[in-house]
Formats: structure tokens, C-alpha cells, sequence
């Protein structure tokens, strides 16, 4: 027996009497939320003390990156352990009537692996791989219990006269603030399950647009204007849910048998502060002032660091030490690092890392030679981050753009010019590290972005 596996037989062997030797597993995934919108992540203006609570009990990660810098392909890399450059959904792609372009039948989904382990799984909020009758549908990828939106085009209404039951229809009255129903049909989901392993998936809606939220007088005396007020109204009542869960898993006595993860899909939007503005000209003030992407440049549908770098919180009373990691890992590290938890063989493909020794400070921790992304949304663009150099091409016939993010996170000074052989080596890595997709063609088009990424 080698000395890591002695080591995570030691933390599992560690739980309660009469639980199973793995750990009911809870992934909460924010919609649209900046790092910079949290406290423990130095954010100011929204207080969030349930997830600065979390983060102090837990392992708060530095350097971690969500999918993509958009919905369907960032949960497409969560849910299969592949980056966009290997995987089957690389841009949000409409299906009609209701539904996103959806997973092939027979895909290897972290929902299937963790059925297979014996647990219970559960997905609450919005699917977006795929929707209702099509391969996608989350009844045919590994979940036995779906409730929410499984379109997220849809999911832009928070009162909706409709939601999913699997895929059947749960009618609403359009005046019921979806979230909060949804929220709530996790949290039986977790009620109901306690006496075996269950693993349940919450990818809120909160805080992506529209802007609409039930209550935001906890900010009406701010001197801000009311798509601010709604966010920032929105964020405090995700914290408050997170709160809400954490109490349930204590209510129930799980609490030292759960991990709980939380993060974010891509980065901060902007697009519905424009929206809700006449004066889009004072969209970067509205920026400036909730400070959602912190230090670092761009924003959703950037690959600069402000669309993909996520926050990332992981929690486990007396198995994963509380503290801060700078470790570097993204949402295809999930599938395998759940693989190793619960003794189920990852697929050879996967493009990502266990990163079990980091949770559990277990044995010797490998690193990421390099990430990739794609994104094909108003042109083809991708990214490389190699050690510290990030390297941008924001269009096939662009410049390469290289950054060091150890001395310059906020991606302010292009070094490209005085690197030639880093600009080098991420180019051929940004062949290396894709595969033709006939749905998703390289677009000689225009740049992706979202028209703010080089706002200071």
C-alpha cells in the first residue's frame, strides 16, 4: 500500500460509526459571481458572512479557474472532466424549443460515476446540457433527481410560470421567486437522503441576470443605482442560503461527513448593468464600484483572468484543514479528484487532476503542466496558462498576448515581445491541446470580449 492511499484510508477511516467510508458531497455553483464579490476574497461593498464563515472553516483556493468564461461549456468541463478543448459543448448553443446543445448518450459525467459509487444524486438550479427528451437531460446523465431550469435561456426570468421536474413540467404562477424554490427543493433533497451517501449538485441562479430579486431594501440607502442595489441584493441572499445549508447539514448531524464546495461559473457579467442603464457610458463606474473582478482584468466572455478565475471554497470538519491554497486547479480537476475519493476509476481521457492530497494535506500533490481554453462566441479565442505566463489570442489571426502572473495578476503589461520563446511554446500548446469540433468551426471573425476587459 503506497503511503498516499495509506494516508486517505487513515482520513476516511476517521468518520462517524455506521456512515459510509466516503462522504456525502455538496458542489454549490454560483451563476455569474466575481471573486471580488466576497469578503474572504477581499471584497467590500456585499457583506457575505455565511461564505466567509465557510472559507475560514474550510480551504480557500487562490488560483483556481472555472470551465470557460460562459454557462454551458464551463458546466460541460465540471460534469465531464474535459477542458474546451476536448470537450463536446464549447459555447453557449441554443437548441429549440427549450434546451442547450446537449451531452452524447453515453457520456462519462461525474452524476454517473457517483450513481455508480452508490450514492443518491441530486441537481438543483440550471442544467443547461441538455434539455427535455434530448441525450442531455440529467436523468440520462447519472442524476435521479433534477428540479429547476434545464434551459438556462430560460433561466433569465427568476418568475418563471414554469420549472423542470426531471423533464417534466412543475408549473409555477409567475410570481414565485424561482431561486428560493429551488433552494428549498435542495435542501429536502439532502433531508431526504441522509441515511446514504448523496451528492447534490447546486448550480444556483443567483446572481446572473436579469436583475431581479424579491427584497433588495438591505441596500436601498446606498447611493447606487438599482441594477446595483439588485445585485448586490442578490449576492446577500445566495450567503444567506449557503448559511442555510450549512445549518441543515449541522441540524442533521452530517456536517463532519459532508464536503461542501463552493465556486462560481466564469466570471462577473456586465452586460445587464448596460442593459438596465440608459447611460451605458456609466457602466464602468457601476464596475469600478462593486469591484466583482478584484485585482484582475475582464470580465465574463474574457479569457483574461477576471472570466475564468473563480472562487473556490472547499469545506470538510476534520478532514480538510482549514486554510488558503495557491494550488492551481480547474473544473475538469473535479471528476478525478471525486474519482479518488470515492474509489471509482476516472476516465483515461480526463484532462484533469485529483486534487484529494491538497484537500486532505494527504501525499504528494501533482501539478498542472499547463490549462488550456477555447471559446467560440463572437469569434475563436483561447488561452494557455503554463507555470506563471498566461498567454491570450483573442482571434486565430491575433497576436499572441503573454502575461507573468506572478508579478502582474491584474494582466496590465504584455511581455510577449521580450518572451519570444514562452509566446512560442503557448502557441504550440494552443494546437496541442485541441480537437476539431464540427459544431463549434474556427471563426475568422471578430474579437470575443466583452468590451470591458481593458478597463484599469
Amino acid at each position: 500500500m503506497n503511503l498516499r492511499l495509506a494516508l486517505l484510508l487513515a482520513v476516511l477511516g476517521a468518520l462517524p460509526a455506521g456512515r459510509a467510508a466516503a462522504p456525502n458531497i455538496v458542489f454549490i455553483l454560483a451563476d455569474d459571481l466575481g471573486t471580488g464579490d466576497l469578503g474572504c476574497y477581499g471584497g467590500k461593498v456585499i457583506p457575505t458572512p455565511n461564505l466567509d464563515r465557510m472559507a475560514a472553516e474550510g480551504l480557500r483556493f487562490t488560483q483556481a479557474y472555472s470551465g470557460s468564461t460562459v454557462c454551458a461549456p464551463s458546466r460541460c468541463a465540471l460534469m465531464t472532466g474535459k477542458h474546451t478543448g476536448h470537450g463536446i459543448v464549447r459555447a453557449n448553443t441554443f437548441t429549440q424549443p427549450e434546451g442547450q446543445m446537449p451531452l452524447p448518450a453515453g457520456t462519462f459525467t461525474l452524476g454517473a460515476m457517483l450513481k455508480q459509487a452508490g450514492y443518491a444524486t441530486g441537481a438543483f438550479g440550471k442544467w443547461s446540457l441538455g434539455g427535455p427528451g434530448s441525450s442531455g437531460e440529467p436523468a440520462r446523465q447519472g442524476i435521479d433527481t433534477f428540479f429547476g431550469y434545464l434551459c438556462q435561456n430560460l433561466a433569465h426570468n427568476y418568475y418563471p410560470t414554469m420549472l423542470r421536474r426531471n423533464a417534466e413540467v412543475a408549473p409555477l404562477n409567475g410570481k414565485t421567486y424561482s431561486h428560493t424554490v429551488i433552494f428549498d427543493e435542495a435542501l429536502k433533497f439532502i433531508r431526504e437522503q441522509r441515511p446514504r451517501p448523496f451528492f447534490a449538485y447546486v448550480p444556483v441562479t443567483l446572481p446572473h441576470g436579469e436583475l431581479q430579486v424579491p427584497d433588495a431594501s438591505a441596500f436601498s440607502g446606498k447611493p447606487w443605482p438599482r441594477p446595483v442595489q439588485n445585485y448586490a441584493a442578490m449576492v446577500a441572499l445566495l450567503d444567506r442560503d449557503v448559511g442555510r445549508l450549512l445549518a441543515l447539514l449541522k441540524e442533521l448531524s452530517l456536517d463532519e461527513n459532508t464536503l461542501v464546495f463552493f465556486t462560481s461559473d466564469n466570471g462577473a457579467e456586465v452586460y445587464y448593468f448596460k442593459k438596465g442603464h440608459a447611460g451605458t457610458d456609466l457602466v464602468p463606474d457601476y464596475i469600478r464600484l462593486l469591484n466583482s473582478h478584484g485585482a484582475l482584468r475582464g470580465y465574463k466572455r474574457d479569457l483574461y483572468e477576471g472570466g475564468i478565475r473563480a472562487p473556490f471554497i472547499a469545506r470538510w470538519p476534520g478532514k480538510v484543514k482549514p486554510g488558503v491554497s495557491d494550488h492551481v486547479c480547474a473544473f475538469w480537476d473535479l471528476l478525478p479528484t471525486l474519482a479518488e475519493l470515492t474509489a471509482q476509476k476516472a476516465p483515461a481521457d480526463t484532462d484533469g487532476i485529483s486534487f484529494l492530497p491538497t484537500l486532505i494535506d494527504a501525499g504528494k500533490q501533482r501539478a498542472h503542466p499547463h490549462l488550456y481554453w477555447e471559446f467560440h462566441e463572437g469569434g475563436f479565442a483561447q488561452a494557455v496558462r503554463h507555470g506563471d505566463w498566461k498567454a491570450i489570442r483573442r482571434g486565430p489571426m491575433e497576436a499572441i498576448e503573454l502575461y507573468d502572473l506572478k508579478t502582474d495578476v491584474g494582466e496590465t503589461k504584455d511581455v510577449s515581445v521580450t518572451h519570444p520563446e514562452e509566446t512560442q511554446r503557448a502557441a504550440a500548446l494552443m494546437q496541442y491541446e485541441r480537437t476539431d469540433n464540427p459544431a463549434y468551426p474556427v471563426k475568422q471573425t471578430a474579437t470575443p470580449g466583452s468590451g470591458y476587459a481593458k478597463l484599469p
